[in-house]
C-alpha cells in the first residue's frame, strides 16, 4: 500500500448492543441464532459407558455436545419451524413459554460465544475419555498395531 492510500472505513454491518437507540431491539438486527437450534442438559459422563452414549448422539446428524461453566449439554443445530425468512418469529404471538422468557441479556448477538469444551465427532469424545478416565482393562478403541514381523513375512511371500 502506498502511504498516500488510506485504509477505508469499514463499518459494522450491525450496531453493538450498548449502541442501539431507544426502543430498538437486538433482534431486528441478529439472524435469530436463538431459533436455529436448541441444547439440552445432560448428564456428566463419568463412566466408558456414559461417553458411549455420547459418541451415540454424534453419530446423528446437527448433533453436537458442549460442555460450559462445568455443565454438559447436547445441542441440536436445526430451525425452528416458526422462523421467518426475515429471521422473526411468525407465532410470536401465540409462541412457547420458553420463548417468552428467553431475553437478550447474555444471547450470542456479539458472534464471541465460546464453550469450555466443543464436540462434533465421536472420535473427539472417544479421546477426551481416554484423556480423562483410566484405561480400560484389556481395551481400547484404537485399532491396534499390526504385527511388524507378520506384515514382513507377508509381503515377502508376495513377492
Amino acid at each position: 500500500m502506498a502511504a498516500t492510500e488510506t485504509i477505508p472505513d469499514i463499518k459494522p454491518t450491525k450496531p453493538r448492543r450498548e449502541n442501539l437507540r431507544e426502543g430498538e431491539v437486538l433482534c431486528q438486527y441478529c439472524t435469530a441464532k436463538c431459533c436455529r437450534y436448541f441444547a439440552l442438559p445432560i448428564d456428566e459422563p463419568k463412566k466408558w459407558k456414559d461417553f458411549e452414549y455420547i459418541r451415540w448422539y454424534l453419530l446423528h446428524d446437527h448433533a453436537t455436545v458442549f460442555i460450559e461453566d462445568d455443565s454438559w449439554y447436547l445441542l441440536v443445530h436445526t430451525k425452528c419451524k416458526h422462523l421467518g425468512d426475515d429471521h422473526l418469529c411468525q407465532a410470536y404471538e401465540t409462541r412457547p413459554q420458553i420463548c417468552r422468557d428467553y431475553t437478550t441479556d447474555k444471547c450470542e448477538y456479539e458472534d464471541d460465544w465460546v464453550y469450555d469444551h466443543y464436540f462434533e465427532t465421536p472420535e473427539q469424545v472417544a479421546e477426551y475419555a481416554e484423556a480423562v478416565l483410566p484405561v480400560r482393562k484389556g481395551r481400547t478403541i484404537r485399532t491396534p498395531k499390526p504385527d511388524p514381523l507378520r506384515v514382513i513375512r507377508t509381503m515377502s511371500h508376495e513377492l
